[in-house]
């Protein structure tokens, strides 16, 4: 049986579209279809789907909420299927998988299935993204402005850039930001490492010097345009491990989950072919 898990206010659907959407969903054979009702909920509900003898389950929503469902299958047989309705829907995008519902429908049902690879922040998995600094700051104010949709994210940005102060790794001396990517994106084609491979086992850090505002801003053009290794301010290097230093506290994201420090140390690693996923 295939399980459907829809987060009903990932994105900026009108309450019209959601419920035609249910409806598709609820006339497919063979199938069951959970709403997500609070934080953490795809978790539990994808933990109850594979107690029922789930043979594929289909997240549909954002990366938060794929990142749930994601969670709960590492290393499970259990393919997850992603039907994108997010902001950013980074993962998604990496897969090429269509944004339009009735086509990221078909794809999530009888695409092809793949392994892939899995990052570790600490305790937590992440599939797309993790980091501290100037793009945490940022999910952070998107976060609590309650306000969904990529012109909303480019504003908290822009408002950001003027509020933001740098961190300092013990390692790494003073920062803008500190990234490590899974994917080769943040979502919405924003390329923070254009040449990430979901199943090379390996994870890319990066990391970004202070500097002008004007150079600073100059990131953001490089991110669409794939060519962000190539900026002065950006050092990108391979790893499986790492270990790091930053003030307990500060906010950090965690495929675009905005989440605060609860230890000073930071342990990221590789869980190399650790999920199923169908594209």
């Amino acid at each position: 049986m295939i399980h459907f898990i829809l987060n009903p206010n990932a994105g900026t659907n009108s309450l019209q579209k959601r419920e035609r959407i249910v409806k598709t969903l609820t006339a497919i054979p063979n199938s069951k279809v959970w709403q997500t009702e609070r934080v953490k909920h795809a978790s539990e509900l994808t933990k109850i789907a594979i107690s029922e003898g789930a043979t594929k389950v289909i997240a549909i929503g954002g990366d938060g909420t794929i990142n749930e469902v994601a969670s709960a299958l590492l290393f499970s047989k259990i393919p997850l299927g992603i039907i994108p309705m997010g902001s950013g829907n980074g993962l998604a995008r990496h897969l090429q998988i269509p944004l339009q519902f009735e086509k990221a429908l078909h794809k999530a049902i009888n695409g092809n299935m793949i392994s892939i690879d899995a990052g570790k922040w600490n305790e937590r998995p992440f599939f797309c993204t993790a980091g501290i600094g100037f793009d945490a700051f940022v999910a952070a104010h998107f976060a609590k402005r309650g306000k969904r949709g990529f012109l909303n994210y480019l504003y908290s940005s822009f408002v950001s850039l003027f509020k933001y102060k740098t961190i300092e790794i013990k390692e790494k001396g003073t920062v803008f930001s500190f990234t490590v990517a899974n994917a080769n994106q943040f979502g919405n084609n924003a390329y923070i490492s254009p040449e990430s491979d979901l199943q090379d086992g390996l994870l890319e850090a990066i990391q970004i010097k202070p500097g002008h505002i004007l150079s600073l801003a100059n990131l953001g053009i490089s991110l669409f345009r794939k060519n962000l290794p190539f900026h002065p301010l950006v050092t990108i290097s391979t790893v499986q491990t790492l270990r790091i230093e930053a003030p307990e506290g500060i906010p950090y994201h965690l495929d675009g989950e905005s989440l605060t420090l609860k230890s000073s140390t930071i342990d990221i690693s590789i869980l190399p072919a650790s999920l199923l996923v169908v594209k």
